[in-house]
């Protein structure tokens, strides 16, 4: 369980704060101001996540992974998405304290032999592979599962959301990767936010009245990553 987030302060004297706090504070403050930029600044791998941005909310910098992207970090910026019948994992590693995010459309390519974020099965190797690269341990990881909805009013028939769920939940349980939490299925759109530092997650179940752009994303999303393409990219806190 990911205990939420606590506010530590400094206990001041009469003789007020140590002279070198303000110093390091500023520092921390310049580091966090830079980030943002450092981050729009960098080339993305292929199908990583590269639309940063300041979220007022969270008084974070962010990044909005899209339908077959994926996000790895090691500090709490926040990683964020919005689901309909797509699955997001949020893996993270208890002693690294590293972190990612992935969001796949369809369990796989139906053996035409694509490897793009699209698909669970491509989706879900590389995000543990990047999460390696950056010093994780498949022995130490943990997951946190969401998505799933059957939020496309027509569309039941095909139960997509069912598949990428059941998809899923085997996956992790082959790889050993045990899931902390989740929320998955039902009718409901979800947003989902992530801090890939400290491994807390937050989602939001919008209402499930299919509002016109989730339904254009799914139904684009879902038409694309049904077309051969060469080249691809604890606790749950509700908000």
């Amino acid at each position: 369980m990911i205990s939420p987030y606590s506010s530590s302060s400094a206990r001041l004297g009469g003789q007020g704060l140590h002279p070198g706090a303000s110093t390091v504070g500023n520092a921390i403050a310049a580091h966090k101001r830079d980030r943002l930029a450092r981050l729009k600044a960098r080339t993305p791998k292929p199908g990583e996540a590269s639309f940063f941005f300041y979220e007022a909310h969270f008084q974070s910098d962010a990044v909005k992974i899209l339908p077959g992207e994926y996000f790895v970090h090691d500090e709490d910026l926040l990683i964020m998405t919005t689901l309909g019948s797509c699955i997001a994992v949020c893996l993270w590693d208890r002693q690294a304290h590293v972190g990612g995010m992935n969001h796949f459309m369809l369990p796989d390519s139906g053996g035409n032999g694509n490897d793009s974020g699209r698909y669970g099965s491509y989706a879900m190797e590389l995000l543990i592979n990047e999460l390696m690269k950056m010093g994780a341990s498949r022995m130490t990881m943990e997951a946190k599962v969401f998505g799933g909805g059957a939020v496309l009013s027509g569309m039941n028939s095909l139960n997509v959301g069912e598949r990428n769920t059941a998809f899923v939940m085997d996956y992790l349980k082959t790889e050993r990767i045990p899931i902390v939490s989740k929320d998955v299925m039902d009718v409901y759109p979800r947003k989902v936010c992530f801090f890939p530092h400290s491994g807390k997650a937050m989602v939001k179940r919008l209402a499930p009245s299919n509002p016109e752009a989730l339904v254009a994303q799914e139904r684009a999303a879902l038409q694309k990553a049904a077309t051969p393409a060469s080249s691809g990219g604890g606790s749950v806190d509700l908000f």
